[in-house]
């Protein structure tokens, strides 16, 4: 018993011995079979490259090289991998790694990507894709391009990208930027109709209406690493709602040691105008693969053109916290912005053929905006609390955003691919400023009338509402029978007329969600990628507009006015700011629900080595849903404060208890295809046809059916694009060429319009019209010797409007005078035939310089092709200075050569008009009468000094 229990025992201890030498065999073997890549990455000059992105496949992990431009992977099992190193503005490297050994060493040398060719990009796109093997028209401006710009707005920035047509003559709101053409419903209000303006790949704002457009929410800084900026193409299917592009805004992302810059900015513009600016910019590594990146902007801003009060002050803060695995990375990311700034309103000009300054005004410095004034104004939809809303139309638009979300992107083995990426945010924009700057002779008697008051005729007295002081004294008693106002002292008042302009009150709220979800797989040589983008909006919108006594001056006044007729009681037809008929010219009270729901499905399919095809499809569905008071003004004895002697207060709007009620869903189909071929390993070409959609926005409602009901929802715009293009990179010379074909359909326009005979503001009805257009983009960069570039790109077109009828209410809401005016076969309107942008850079030892030329073609200012606006040309410099490691300074001159150069036109200069009533007819039955145009931004000069650690 003892011996077999002997010989169990050792048999079982040999088992055990046994076992664990197998073990330890099999994790040596392991061991043994882990692998360290490394190696370092330089420029051709021998400079090493910080934050180069390297990715490891099939493995997709993924790092950046550090301050020593070294990078490392640890613990690779053998195999065969890919290694890809991409870095902005250096072509992107493959190489191939067998890996066998315990220890790889591989270095890299980047060389310069002059158009971001061999980048690889990721706007309007389901997967990273290297620019020269998509099927897309993409630009890429890096921060080195984005600094060369004054800060000017978002707009301003993107005027330097081919195709683009920017119109910022307003200032840093209320822009306009399409392309291709697809530009019909861009109106000045709503600038960015067909584009989607984006931060990180999602939209800063889901809806947009009047007075509340993505550019309100967005601001430049030290934040931004690069802008995308694709041109119609694939943004059909990879967009919400907006198939004419996309520009996205990429913020900074891991940095591998403590860095930041802070940048101190002064300058001058117009006449000795100032604006003063603070950006910063820091990032750091936490440790255990997190990353932090914050900065943001203060700045104060007189603005280009002359006002009283301060154009511009504000800021923003941004934040990102990223934590980066073997599998992908998880970002956090944060935006407050808390920021005011105005919009100015056109200048007066006669002589149809050639544009001059009329009534004493400046291309250069009038603003003609209200000045500076503190005032409370009943707001109509509460009068029985004796509620009222503080107006001071020098704040222009006070911005306000809070949005915070998280991006993931993991690889979940097996070749498929997670991403996701939420976003919420609250918004509001409170606009107090002034609206239409128009003549309004004293001699038309809508220049009493429109106060409200009954009967105001006889003698009206104009006294300057902030002294005081009695400007003039007439007697109007004539009017009516078609006789001139008669001056009774020797005071008068400018150009004999007043301003028809309103105190326009806006605010404009929204609280938004915002999700996009894709799920890649890579099966053989499909790639493919599903996922549904899910929005969902939550919409209020009040606007009241009241009446201002202005004088009609390059910087006017406010008046006080009064009638004070002998032996009769003064009748007070403004308050003591100037502000008459309060609440009574504009009146709308809606809210809005917004949902946005659409899915996806994409194949990027890699035919060949050199072939790659891709297909998409998109099902959107979007719903309104909402309510617009009805409203009527408040009729009451003496007015809202019962005084017989008040004129002001007697006609303010408020609401029914009526509402009009809408429900409305759009659904539809879009899909973009698009093949790529590529040539070698320098050129391809590419070919897309895409069929986008385009749903109408929130204005639809809030615009028209004025106390009526909403019984028929907007159409969908169609939107048809085809493209074929060229790519080619070299190592001193590269460019793209696009020839592009893109039609729109079912144009819904209207106008808005001014009753003067009931002191009523209106929109006529909606007619849907179709346009196209046909031309070649390009871009160009040429370094003919080291340390010198030279960059062309531009567009020309041929824009048409095929089938396009205007309705005409004749100034009026009685329809028995309308008619419709048909311009089919006209040249689209604001969309020129020619814009280039030329420039030429320097760049040796601690010296740059450049110098661009950016030229704006003829332009018809309306459909009717009535008025043309001119080319015009803008030269804007800079310069630059290492003064040592760590501390650099710049000089900005934006519009050197002061360029007057006209931007928009808004149609005669009478209160109500619209540029589409400036027809030829109109123009030759009136050659003597004034309009109003947008004159470019004038010079602006900007110093820089920039401390980098």
């Amino acid at each position: 018993m003892e011996l077999f229990t002997i010989i169990e025992t050792n048999r079982f201890r040999n088992k055990q011995l046994l076992f664990t030498l197998l073990l330890f065999g099999l994790f040596n073997s392991y061991i043994i079979a882990q692998t360290t890549i490394h190696g370092e990455v330089k420029d051709t000059n021998g400079i090493l490259l910080e934050g180069v992105n390297v990715v490891l496949n099939p493995s997709y992990s993924g790092t950046t090289t550090n301050v020593e431009g070294q990078f490392k992977f640890q613990n690779i099992p053998s195999g065969n991998y890919s290694l890809t190193l991409s870095y902005i503005g250096y072509k992107t490297i493959h190489d191939s790694i067998y890996v066998s050994e315990k220890e790889i060493l591989q270095n890299f040398v980047l060389e310069e990507d002059l158009l971001n060719l061999q980048n690889v990009v990721i706007t309007g796109t389901f997967e990273p894709k290297v620019q020269l093997e998509s099927s897309t028209s993409m630009s890429v401006l890096n921060a080195d391009m984005i600094q060369q710009v004054y800060p000017q707005g978002t707009a301003n920035l993107l005027s330097s990208i081919p195709g683009t047509f920017v119109d910022a003559s307003a200032g840093e709101v209320f822009t306009k930027v399409y392309t291709r053409g697809v530009s019909a419903s861009a109106e000045d209000d709503m600038g960015w109709y067909y584009v989607s303006l984006q931060e990180d790949g999602l939209p800063v704002s889901l809806a947009q209406y009047s007075y509340f457009s993505p550019d309100l929410f967005h601001r430049l800084d030290l934040t931004t690493e690069k802008v995308e900026a694709l041109r119609g193409g694939s943004a059909s299917i990879t967009a919400l709602n907006a198939p004419g592009g996309i520009y996205n805004f990429i913020s900074k992302g891991i940095q591998n040691k403590f860095s930041g810059d802070i940048k101190i900015s002064s300058g001058f513009q117009g006449e000795n105008n100032y604006l003063r600016k603070i950006d910063a910019f820091l990032g750091s590594p936490l440790g255990n693969n997190w990353f932090l990146n914050a900065g943001g902007h203060y700045r104060i801003d007189d603005g280009a053109r002359n006002t009283n009060f301060t154009f511009s002050k504000g800021g923003q803060f941004k934040f990102n916290l990223i934590k980066q695995n073997k599998n992908g990375t998880l970002k956090f990311y944060g935006k407050l912005l808390d920021d005011f700034t105005n919009r100015y309103t056109g200048v007066a000009a006669v002589n149809w053929n050639d544009p001059t300054p009329a009534f004493g005004q400046d291309f250069s410095s009038t603003s003609l905006l209200m000045p500076s004034f503190n005032a409370n104004i009943p707001d109509g939809r509460n009068l029985a609390q004796g509620a009222t809303n503080s107006f001071n139309p020098s704040q222009g638009v006070h911005a306000k955003d809070l949005s915070f979300g998280f991006d993931i992107s993991q690889n979940l083995g097996h070749n498929w691919t997670l991403k996701n990426n939420l976003k919420f945010s609250a918004k509001s924009a409170n606009w107090q400023t002034s609206i239409s700057n128009a003549f309004v002779s004293l001699n038309d008697p809508l220049a009493y009338f429109i106060s409200g008051a009954d009967f105001p005729i006889g003698q009206v007295v104009f006294k300057d509402a902030q002294s005081g002081a009695e400007v003039a004294r007439i007697d109007n008693s004539g009017i009516l029978a078609g006789q001139p106002i008669q001056y009774l002292t020797d005071g008068t008042l400018p150009n004999d007329a007043i301003m028809g302009t309103s105190a326009w009150y806006i605010e404009n709220k929204a609280d938004e969600w915002m999700d996009q979800l894709t799920l890649s797989k890579k099966i053989d040589h499909h790639n493919i990628t599903g996922g549904i983008a899910l929005g969902f909006s939550d919409n209020s919108f009040f606007n009241q507009g009241s009446f201002g006594y202005v004088t009609y001056e390059p910087n006017p006044r406010m008046l006080q006015v009064t009638l004070e007729n002998p032996n009769e009681p003064i009748i007070e037809l403004s308050d003591d700011d100037g502000i008459s008929n309060y609440g009574g010219l504009f009146f709308v009270n809606s809210k809005a629900n917004v949902s946005q729901i659409a899915t996806f499905l994409n194949d990027n399919w890699e035919i060949s080595e050199d072939f790659n095809l891709d297909l998409g499809l998109r099902y959107e569905t979007i719903n309104h849903k909402g309510s617009k008071d009805r409203f009527a003004p408040n009729i009451q004895d003496g007015g809202l404060d019962g005084n017989n002697n008040t004129a002001y207060d007697n006609g303010i709007l408020k609401p029914t208890s009526e509402k009009d009620h809408f429900n409305f869903s759009y659904n539809y189909l879009s899909f973009s295809a698009g093949i790529n071929y590529k040539m070698n390993t320098k050129s391809s070409v590419f070919f897309r046809f895409s069929q986008g959609n385009k749903a109408p926005e929130l204005n639809y409602y809030f615009n028209n059916f004025s106390n009526v009901p909403i019984n028929k929802k907007g159409e969908v715009q169609k939107i048809n694009q085809a493209e074929i293009g060229v790519k080619y990179t070299h190592s001193n010379f590269s460019f793209t060429s696009t020839l592009f074909w893109s039609e729109l359909k079912n144009i819904g326009t209207a106008n808005f319009e001014f009753d003067s005979d009931n002191n009523s503001i209106f929109y006529t009805p909606i007619l849907f019209n179709t346009s196209r257009t046909i031309g070649l983009e390009w871009e160009s960069v040429y370094e003919p010797i080291k340390n010198i570039t030279f960059r062309f790109n531009g567009v020309v077109q041929d824009p048409k409007a095929t089938k396009w009828k205007i309705y005409d209410a004749a100034g009026s809401v009685d329809t028995g005078d309308d008619q419709t005016l048909d311009f089919s076969g006209n040249t689209l309107a604001f969309t020129p035939k020619l814009m280039t942008n030329l420039s030429s850079e320097y760049q040796k030892n601690k010296i740059s310089a450049f110098i661009k030329w950016q030229y704006m073609g003829k332009r018809f200012g309306n459909v009717a092709n009535g008025f043309e606006l001119d080319s015009y040309s803008i030269f804007n410099m800079g310069a630059g200075y290492q003064i040592s490691t760590h501390l650099s300074a710049n000089i900005l001159v934006s519009n050197l050569f002061n360029s007057k150069g006209l931007a928009n036109f808004y149609g005669a200069n009478s209160f109500g008009a619209s540029a589409n009533g400036a027809t030829k007819d109109y123009i030759n039955a009136n050659p003597d009468e004034s309009f109003v145009v947008f004159p470019v931004l004038r010079r602006s000069v900007l110093l820089e000094l920039n401390y980098s650690f």
